[in-house]
């Protein structure tokens, strides 16, 4: 709030009643599903602006001095000197081993070509980890707050870009930022926001580490359907959307000169 980023004020932190952290943030009237704002004809108006508005929130997050915010420590931070990047390539290479039953050959290529163009860039910024449309209220007059911070750590701000970017977080809509913005308008009002500058091939690296990221969510959502860890049908239908970010997997690969 402080550094200017559009999200409902905090109120306190979880206690040790609960076995997970948790913390309070006082409420704000909005709507967060996807598909509504891709398609309500009452949001028209809200889908011109968004975009900028989540640049330029996005841009004040990235912002925040971590000298100045000692209370962002207990967040995840990359070994120093090493690539942020390749802590989460194999992390997800790790869990795609352990819980895919069957051969991915897209995968296989998608994981061979991301070591291959690791990046290592030298900024470290809060990262919110999990930028996207149904991570944020909004309402007819526009972005209302950003949610779901409990995947922040420092990192490369490349990241949150190409997550915003991944073609499931588009819920059909025809542009690649949040369903309703193109790259570049994007990438200029982030930086004129006083964002980072914006490095083109990082952000493709993390939109296509984005979408086989999902890609490897969906196999382990089929699983805790098959083993009985939960039993819903949002689990089963996300467990057969595995295809969908092998094919956008493919395209990315082929512009990238696979």
């Amino acid at each position: 709030m402080d550094a200017g980023a559009i999200v409902p004020e905090p109120l306190w932190d979880g206690d040790e009643t609960f076995p997970v952290k948790f913390f309070v943030m006082r409420r704000v009237p909005g709507e967060a599903l996807g598909g509504r704002l891709i398609r309500g004809e009452q949001y028209a108006h809200a889908r011109e602006i968004i975009p900028t508005q989540l640049a330029q929130s996005l841009a004040r997050i990235h912002r925040i001095d971590r000298a100045e915010h000692p209370e962002f420590e207990i967040l995840p931070a990359p070994v120093e000197g090493a690539s942020p990047a390749r802590h989460e390539v194999e992390n997800y290479e790790r869990i795609f081993r352990e819980v895919s039953p069957d051969p991915h050959p897209v995968f296989e290529l998608a994981f061979r070509w991301l070591y291959q163009h690791l990046p290592n860039p030298p900024e470290r910024v809060l990262v919110h980890g999990d930028y996207r449309l149904g991570n944020f209220l909004y309402g007819e007059d526009g972005l209302r707050g950003i949610i779901d911070w409990e995947l922040a750590h420092w990192g490369d701000p490349m990241e949150d870009i190409g997550w915003l970017a991944v073609k499931s977080w588009r819920f059909g809509g025809d542009k690649p930022m949040a369903g309703i913005g193109d790259y570049e308008p994007f990438f200029a009002d982030y930086e004129a926001a006083g964002g980072c500058p914006v490095d083109r091939d990082r952000v493709r690296f993390w939109e296509l580490f984005g979408n086989l990221k999902w890609g490897v969510i969906t196999i382990t959502q089929a699983a805790n359907y098959f083993f009985g860890r939960n039993k819903t049908v949002e689990m089963a239908s996300i467990g057969r959307r595995t295809a969908e970010t092998e094919w956008e997997l493919l395209r990315l690969l082929e512009q990238a000169g696979i």
